[in-house]
């Protein structure tokens, strides 16, 4: 069985799924849906795909699955439409910025029995995979601490900004995700620490640039965060997971691995500069396993309730900062 797409947003991230479709030989594009026609009518032409309205989509018996690269507002109820239709869906992260909101569309989907995957793209990355493989081993021995470091090398525009919900829903709830997937246990309590150090004006769009972040399990098991939206050197992107016997750590990855050494020192070359390169095997990997989910009944994660509980971290942290307290996790998830 082949699995037909079609992919609703042509812009950035739409794009990067659209090429992680088209390599995969069990899938293929067969619709592209978005507000912009010039956007649309580009990715169509490019997936041999037609272009086509949202209804024209649901209504659709030759399209199997969607991608939903929409706006953040748009996206619980595009599951909730296509959940309904009939349809297999792979959503990007968040569901929605309101954690109550989530609750409502996975019933919906829970109602339907729909596939739903939450694009948690890292858990699919093979350097980070191989931490997680090391910590299944018992290599690491206990998970005890885990150290996040999520660094972007600009800010996005600010009218991106504003509708993103803000830097823990938008940004960290990656790093939220991956730390539940690593710490092995719940974090329970959430305390953030957020300023604006990059650019005033993400400041006076009502958002942060620079942020740390501590979770804490029952046992005590600990994951910190650290995001800022400016590094110069590249897209800084690493983890380090420490147990009772030992560490594993996946460094930054660069085009080549390789260093040069002479008079003036030593020298390597920089680091692959965004998610879009730097994740690229990872989008692969992803939607591979959301074909598989498709076509073999394969289990598919990360589900819908990995989204919700990354929302509600990164909920927790948005009161955390305003509050300048730790917020126990339970008092989000209500």
């Amino acid at each position: 069985m082949t699995v037909r797409f079609a992919v609703l947003g042509a812009g950035r991230i739409g794009k990067v799924h659209a090429g992680a479709i088209a390599a995969n030989p069990g899938a293929r594009i067969v619709a592209v849906a978005d507000a912009l026609a010039p956007a649309a009518e580009a990715l169509a032409a490019q997936a041999a795909a037609a272009v086509r309205t949202i209804d024209a989509i649901e209504a659709a018996d030759d399209i199997d699955a969607v991608v939903i690269c929409t706006p953040t507002d748009t996206h619980a109820d595009l599951i909730e439409r296509f959940a309904r239709a009939g349809k297999a869906i792979f959503c990007e992260k968040p569901i929605d910025l309101d954690v109550s909101r989530v609750k409502a569309c996975l019933a919906v989907v829970e109602e339907t029995g729909a596939k739903l995957m939450v694009g948690f793209n890292r858990r699919f990355d093979p350097h980070f995979r191989a931490v997680r493989k090391a910590i299944d081993d018992g290599a690491v021995g206990d998970v005890e601490m885990v150290t996040i470091v999520s660094r972007d090398p600009g800010a996005p525009p600010v009218e991106y900004i504003r509708r993103s919900g803000g830097i823990f829903r938008d940004m960290t709830i990656h790093d939220f995700d991956m730390a539940r997937w690593l710490l092995g246990e719940e974090p329970t309590v959430v305390a953030a620490f957020a300023s604006n150090l990059v650019d005033s004006e993400i400041g006076r769009a009502g958002d942060f640039d620079s942020a740390n972040v501590l979770l804490e399990t029952p046992s005590g098991r600990q994951a910190v965060i650290t995001n800022s939206r400016r590094a110069t050197y590249g897209y800084d992107q690493r983890i380090e997971v420490l147990g009772s016997k030992g560490m594993a750590a996946a460094e930054n990855q660069r085009e080549v691995s390789i260093e040069i050494a002479n008079g003036a020192g030593f020298t390597r070359p920089p680091l692959l500069d965004f998610f879009m390169t730097r994740y690229t095997s990872a989008y692969a990997a992803e939607i591979a396993t959301f074909v598989a989910g498709v076509t073999e009944g394969t289990a598919i994660a990360p589900t819908g309730e990995d989204g919700l509980r990354a929302l509600a971290l990164a909920e927790a942290a948005v009161r955390s900062v305003a509050e300048g307290r730790k917020v126990a996790v339970a008092d989000v998830l209500g």
